[in-house]
Order: structure tokens, then C-alpha cells, then sequence
């Protein structure tokens, strides 16, 4: 064998022993890609499971706020509640039961039966005579609109005098006394159809149902038709302005 063929199987030898190389480095590098994709197969899985956890825990959480909210609703929010119902129930109650309007004293309709009636002449001025009702109860009472007063046997209720009308109905506390004047006759002279009348009977208002019969002099008290009533007063001055 020639010293030239030599060579050439050594060149070819080695060319061959290059290529198995090359080839091997070739398979190591797509070895390192595959571990790669490996590495990467493996971590989706993990992260599967990560994103069905957390939709299970959004849904846990959703369903616990919903419940909440529920509750919320279906409880009174900062006192609110219990503020509505002690203002429909409460107040009302404590109004009707008890309430600031109940506590002063009670107030009624003044009558016979709880006050004293006098009838007294005076000297001016001429031809009145004053009625004084005094509250004898335990009670303020209310003395409502002006006296009816028959005159020995008057068969008609004498007519106010309407600007003697207060602006609030008079109250009396018990032991208090409330005024009302009678003029009985003109003092002029000028009236008609006058007589003596020595019996008095007086109704506290037109709707009153019985009568106080307060004394007269023994003499009588004279009356014609020019008799008139004042709406019961505070003071006697305010009766007698008439």
C-alpha cells in the first residue's frame, strides 16, 4: 500500500470521526431544547390547577358577599331600623299614652256642678248687675261663650254683646273666678216692656243643661227690653265695660 492511500483513509477517518461530532453536539443541543419544552409542559399543569383555585375562591367570595349584602338588608343599618320604628310606634305611643300635651292639668267644661255662681247689683254703673262663677273642683275647667240668664219669667235669652267677645275662651284654675256683666235696663229710661223680677236663674252658656239660681235682692231687680249679656271676662273691670 502506497504511502498516498495512506493518507487519504486517515484524512477519511478523521472526517467521519468529525461528523459523529458534530452530529453528537447537533443531539445534545436539541436535548437542551426538549428539556426546555419539558420544563415548560410541566409548569402548564401548575398553573391549572392555580387558576381553577382562584376561580373557586372568587366564587367563595362572591357567594360570602352576596350573603352579607343579604344580611345587610335584611338588618338595620347604624340604628336606622330601631330610629323608624321608635318613631312610628314609640313616639306615638309615648304621645297618645302620655305625651307633653297630658302633662298639665286636665281641662273641662265648666258646670254646675263643679263651680258657685253670685249675682250682685252694683252702683256703676247704673242698672248692671255682675254674675261671678268661681271653680269649686279639683280641675281647670273652661267656661265657654256668655250666660244665659232668665229673669223671673222671661221666656226669651237676652243677646250678647259681641265686642265683648275675648280672643280665647276663659279658663278657670280651681278657686279662680270669671266675670260676666248684665246691663238690666236702659238708663235713659228709654227701654220698654219693664217689670220687677225677684228670681234668677243662669244657664253658664246657651247650651248648658241645667241652671245656677243665684239670689236677688229681696226688693227685685228692675229689667226692660234693652237687657243685655257680656261673654264671660277675667276681671270684673272687663264685665262692667258694657
Amino acid at each position: 500500500m502506497s504511502a498516498r492511500t495512506t493518507r487519504t483513509r486517515v484524512l477519511a477517518a478523521a472526517a467521519l470521526a468529525v461528523a459523529t461530532l458534530t452530529l453528537t453536539a447537533c443531539n445534545n443541543g436539541e436535548g437542551v431544547r426538549d428539556e426546555g419544552a419539558s420544563a415548560g409542559t410541566t409548569s402548564q399543569p401548575s398553573s391549572t390547577p392555580t387558576s381553577e383555585s382562584q376561580k373557586n375562591k372568587e366564587t367563595t367570595t362572591g357567594a360570602g358577599q352576596a350573603a352579607s349584602s343579604s344580611d345587610s338588608n335584611s338588618k338595620p343599618k347604624d340604628g336606622k331600623g330601631a330610629q323608624n320604628s321608635s318613631g312610628s310606634t314609640g313616639s306615638s305611643d309615648s304621645a297618645g299614652s302620655s305625651g307633653s300635651q297630658d302633662s298639665g292639668p286636665t281641662r273641662t267644661s265648666c258646670t254646675t256642678a263643679n263651680t258657685r255662681m253670685a249675682a250682685t247689683v252694683v252702683s256703676r254703673p247704673l242698672n248692671h248687675v255682675l254674675l261671678t262663677v268661681t271653680n269649686t273642683g279639683s280641675k281647670n275647667c273652661k267656661v265657654i261663650g256668655y250666660p244665659a240668664v232668665r229673669f223671673g219669667e222671661a221666656q226669651s235669652v237676652p243677646p250678647v254683646f259681641e265686642d265683648s267677645k275675648p280672643q280665647a275662651v276663659l279658663t278657670l284654675a280651681p278657686g279662680e273666678s270669671g266675670y260676666a256683666g248684665v246691663l238690666l235696663s236702659a238708663a235713659d229710661g228709654s227701654g220698654s216692656n219693664g217689670y220687677t223680677a225677684k228670681s234668677l236663674e243662669v244657664y253658664l252658656n246657651k247650651d248648658a243643661g241645667s241652671a245656677a239660681k243665684p239670689s236677688l235682692p229681696a226688693k227685685g231687680v228692675y229689667v226692660d227690653d234693652s237687657i243685655s249679656v257680656t261673654y264671660w271676662q277675667q276681671t270684673m273691670a272687663d264685665a262692667l265695660t258694657w
